[in-house]
């Protein structure tokens, strides 16, 4: 199992817009997710910041970052670009974090 970080960035006062999209996830979009090898995914937030922390366990070499090409996930970026910063289609800004701890 490979464990996966990075970052993404919420825009400023979108953090109940963000949780009740998320709580909302399309059924889709968690059946593709869950093929592709993600068995968690967790997102924090940095009130500080607007800053995501994002974390994955997945069964295979990419996570969800690699699913780009999915229409799916395409009309899920195009879904949440209102309330992050994203890149010019629509996929979110995000930093890849290196692992430099861990423990079991």
């Amino acid at each position: 199992m490979k464990r996966l970080a990075f970052k993404m960035y919420l825009s400023e006062g979108q953090k109940e817009e963000y949780q009740k999209r998320h709580n909302e996830i399309w059924p889709e979009l968690k059946t593709l997710l869950k093929e592709a090898g993600v068995s968690e995914y967790s997102i924090f937030l940095d009130e500080e910041t607007n800053t995501l922390f994002a974390f994955q366990k997945v069964s295979g070499d990419d996570g969800s970052q690699n699913l780009g090409q999915s229409e799916i996930v395409q009309r899920w970026w195009k879904y949440m670009s209102d309330i992050m910063q994203t890149n010019d289609d629509n996929s979110p800004v995000s930093v890849e974090l290196p692992e430099v701890f861990y423990m079991e």
